[in-house]
C-alpha cells in the first residue's frame, strides 16, 4: 500500500515538473484526458458545447498558472486531474450566477416580452405610468445603475467595474435604488 502511495506521489510530482517545464507532452496530455469530464459536468447542468470548451480553457489555464506559481501542492494523493476537474466546475457555477448567463423568457409569447403600455388594460398602463415618473425621479447614478442591471442584464461584477465600485457597493447600491424607486412609486 506504501509502495502505490509512493509510487502515486512520485507520477504526481513528475507530472507537476513537466508542466512547469512546459513539456508539451505533459500539457497535452492532462488536455486531452480531462477534457471530456468537464464537457459532460457542463453540458449536464444547462450548458453547451461551446461553453463547455470556453470554461475547460479557462480553468486550464488557470490550473497552469497556478503550478508555474507554486500555488498548487497536491495533498496526498490529489490528482492534478481532480484539480482541474475542481476549477473548472467551479467556474462553470460561476459562470451559470453571473449575469451574462441569465436568460429572459417572455410569459406572453410577444417578441421582446415587454408589452407596449397601450397593449395593458387600464389599471396596468396607469401603473407603468407611475413607474416611468418615478424613475424619471431617481438620481442619474440610480438611474444608469438599474438600467444596466434590469434593462442591459449586465452582472453586478460588470457594473461595479464600469462605475469604479466593488462589487459589494454596486449590490448595496442596486438595493438602495430599487428601495428609493418603490418609495418614489408609493408616494405616486
Amino acid at each position: 500500500m506504501q509502495r502505490e502511495s509512493s509510487a502515486i506521489s512520485n507520477k504526481i510530482t513528475a507530472q507537476l515538473a513537466a508542466i512547469k517545464q512546459n513539456d508539451d507532452a505533459a500539457l497535452k496530455a492532462l488536455y486531452q484526458e480531462n477534457f471530456s469530464k468537464v464537457e459532460r459536468y457542463v453540458l449536464a447542468n444547462n450548458g453547451t458545447a461551446d461553453e463547455a470548451k470556453d470554461i475547460y480553457q479557462e480553468a486550464f489555464i488557470a490550473v497552469w498558472r497556478n503550478v508555474q506559481l507554486d500555488k498548487f501542492a497536491p495533498a496526498g494523493d490529489t490528482s492534478l486531474a481532480g484539480y482541474l476537474y475542481q476549477v473548472a466546475r467551479n467556474k462553470w457555477l460561476d459562470h451559470l450566477r453571473s449575469g451574462q448567463y441569465k436568460k429572459v423568457v417572455p410569459l406572453d409569447g410577444s417578441e421582446n416580452g415587454t408589452p407596449l403600455a397601450e397593449e395593458l388594460p387600464g389599471n396596468q398602463q396607469a401603473y407603468l405610468l407611475s413607474v416611468r415618473k418615478a424613475f424619471a425621479g431617481l438620481g442619474t447614478n440610480c438611474r444608469d445603475l438599474l438600467q444596466r442591471f434590469y434593462f442591459r442584464q449586465e452582472s453586478l461584477r460588470t457594473i461595479a467595474g464600469a462605475l469604479n465600485w466593488s462589487e459589494a457597493t454596486a449590490k448595496n447600491n442596486k438595493y438602495r435604488c430599487l428601495q428609493q424607486l418603490r418609495q418614489l412609486i408609493k408616494k405616486g
